[in-house]
């Protein structure tokens, strides 16, 4: 590593290099590739880089702006030559990423003389990413609706117009509901299920129930089990095996959201946690490689669909906000009123409906010393374990008899593997 007073001046410029070179390489395969005659070559950017470096470096020692903004002026001078001489050659097919790109390899090029380099680099990355996926990105939005662009709206506004403006104190005589933290759990939820949308929007169903079933038990559990126990009938038993695997993926998910959930809120809580939701995740993911297993061996099935909507919607927000304010109220009465086994019967009744209320609520109770770890963790775990035999009985109800053994057995595992770890450990 160099020392000495121009250690840092080193290091900066050969920051700067690697950046001009990442860009720089992804600009001349697509210029190859392309035919543009525009700048846009390796060696372009480099010296894009390295000029931005040196003109940073020369301003601080001469203690003068001005040779870093003459700099930045030549850059864009010889950008728009580049895009004149794009313009007449090929008018159709113009735009302006190369260009922008020249102007910030300069700006991070500097930015790495003057004591920014990881920052400097983690730019540089980033805008070489987005210029390689430059068809992924486009296949992304493509795939974008009017209802997925608004959801995306809502939920900004919900996070950073909604959430500032709630008060921050509690608002009922027992001191339960706090409404900016309810609201920046419903965020957290929404934000979770927005990315499980996303992945399965961006995925496609036609990879198969499996990928269906990872990326949609994100957005809801709930959902894939109705759907899949739906398909199944309409199928008639002709893909048990394969949807059975994508459906304990999907239940499989609900563990990795709660542990997520409770890093959040109280990241102590998680380590006892990881013991009885860990083992009920091991049994379903071995059930689902088994089944999985099954289903390869068998004739080709048609792949999992589900008709996912985009998850996050005011009206939707509303309701578990709501859901959870009556969990935190029934909580804090719980524990004036019944200590200890109060808080089971709660996470029993409202596991029926929603684990993830519970979860945030305890989480939330134990950090600040409402309620001991322990319970705690029992209490997640219970309602955890009514969640999944909820859904097992969607299946009874409405999936085809094949489907509706393979999810009694898994529940009855999860059951027994769940309950077992919470009395033992």
């Amino acid at each position: 590593m160099p020392s000495g007073p121009d250690g840092q001046l080193v290091w900066g410029l050969a920051a700067a290099l690697l950046i001009g070179t990442l860009v720089g390489i992804e600009r001349e395969k697509n210029k190859s590739e392309s035919g543009d005659v525009g700048i846009g070559g390796v060696r372009t950017f480099i010296l894009f880089a390295l000029s931005g470096a040196t003109a940073a470096w020369l301003s601080g020692r001469l203690g003068s702006p001005w040779v870093f903004a003459a700099g930045l002026v030549g850059v864009a001078a010889l950008t728009v030559a580049g895009y004149v001489a794009q313009a007449r050659v090929k008018p159709r097919s113009l735009g302006l990423t190369t260009e922008i790109a020249s102007v910030l390899v300069f700006l991070l090029g500097g930015a790495c003389v003057v004591g920014y380099i990881e920052i400097a680099l983690a730019l540089g990355v980033a805008v070489s990413a987005v210029l390689a996926y430059k068809q992924p990105l486009h296949d992304l939005v493509a795939r974008l609706g009017t209802e997925d662009i608004e959801a995306g709206v809502k939920l900004l506004v919900a996070t950073f117009i909604v959430l500032p403006l709630l008060p921050r104190e509690a608002i009922d005589p027992w001191g339960a509901i706090e409404p900016h933290s309810v609201w920046l759990l419903v965020i957290l939820i929404a934000g979770l299920s927005l990315v499980g949308y996303v992945a399965s929007r961006a995925l496609g169903p036609e990879r198969g129930a499996a990928v269906t079933g990872l990326a949609g038990g994100l957005v809801s559990s709930t959902a894939v089990t109705l759907a899949f126990a739906r398909q199944n009938r309409e199928e008639e038993g002709r893909s048990d095996d394969a949807l059975a695997s994508g459906l304990l993926l999907a239940w499989g998910i609900m563990f990795v959201r709660v542990i997520v959930e409770v890093a959040v809120v109280h990241a102590p809580l998680v380590a006892p946690l990881l013991v009885p939701l860990g083992v009920m995740g091991v049994v379903t993911l071995a059930l689902s490689a088994l089944f999985a297993a099954r289903a390869r061996r068998q004739p080709r099935a048609r792949a999992g669909h589900i008709p996912l909507r985009n998850p996050f919607s005011l009206t939707a927000a509303i309701q578990f906000a709501l859901l959870f304010a009556v969990v935190l109220l029934l909580v804090r009465l719980a524990q004036q009123h019944f200590p200890g086994g109060g808080y089971y019967v709660v996470a029993g009744l409202a596991g029926l409906t929603d684990v993830d209320a519970v979860t945030l609520s305890m989480a939330g109770l134990v950090r600040e010393g409402g309620t001991d770890p322990l319970t705690g963790v029992g209490t997640i775990v219970l309602a955890s374990l009514a969640n999944t035999v909820v859904k097992c009985g969607m299946i009874v109800v409405l999936g085809g008899v094949g489907l509706r053994r393979r999810a009694v057995l898994a529940t009855g595992l999860l059951l027994g593997a769940g309950l077992a770890t919470v009395l033992l450990f």
